[in-house]
């Protein structure tokens, strides 16, 4: 018979959990403690590859345990642009993406005992032109808070979108057809695709 692992989400994102919990898989969560800085001269790939490796190591596994960690990260023309630390902050990275492409890198680590995969997912995303005024609007809503380049494109913040090329849920924080394929790997199934 088969015997679904049991997964943990390590991430502190209630988007990522949202996004999870639409798919109907079980899973609880833990808060990975790290730090999060940009190491010098890392590419964005590359560290959001590592701080998803990094959270996925703050937990040690059992034989029937599946870990799953993932960081999100904007970039724009080689410079990576996190969670704004403040309204100010967030109205310079609004600025410096309007009417511009950019890229969102999302690292997820899938780790179970026996083995750990990493994988790398970029959506390009175009903004329209903004304005100040449409700025200040978008800032009085505070849905920049936490929000890697300053916005969400699963609120308000679709409407500075112009186009996306790549995977939506990559943008909001977790890149579910790429993250189930891997956890199907993994012995983690969707709800009624339970047996192998």
């Amino acid at each position: 018979m088969f015997v679904q692992p049991f997964l943990t989400l390590a991430s502190s994102s209630p988007r990522r959990k949202a996004l999870l919990q639409s798919l109907g898989i079980k899973f609880c969560v833990i808060n990975p403690n790290i730090d999060e800085s940009v190491s010098q001269f890392e590419s964005a790939a590359a560290y959001v590859k590592r701080i998803s490796v990094e959270k996925a190591a703050t937990q040690t596994v059992n034989n029937t345990a599946v870990i799953l960690a993932a960081d999100t990260c904007v970039s724009l023309q080689g410079d990576i642009l996190g969670k704004p630390s403040n309204k100010k902050n967030a109205s310079e990275m609004l600025t410096r993406l309007s009417g511009k492409m950019h890229e969102v890198h999302t690292g997820v680590t899938i780790k179970s005992k026996s083995r750990v995969e990493t994988l790398l997912v970029t959506t390009a995303v175009e903004f329209v032109e903004l304005d100040q005024a449409t700025i200040t609007w978008y800032l009085e809503t505070a849905e920049f808070e936490g929000k890697a380049g300053a916005y969400a494109i699963q609120g308000l913040g679709s409407t500075l979108v112009r186009s996306i090329n790549g995977s939506y849920t990559n943008v909001v924080g977790l890149p579910l057809t790429e993250t189930v394929e891997t956890l199907s790997d993994f012995g983690i199934r969707l709800p009624g695709r339970e047996t192998p």
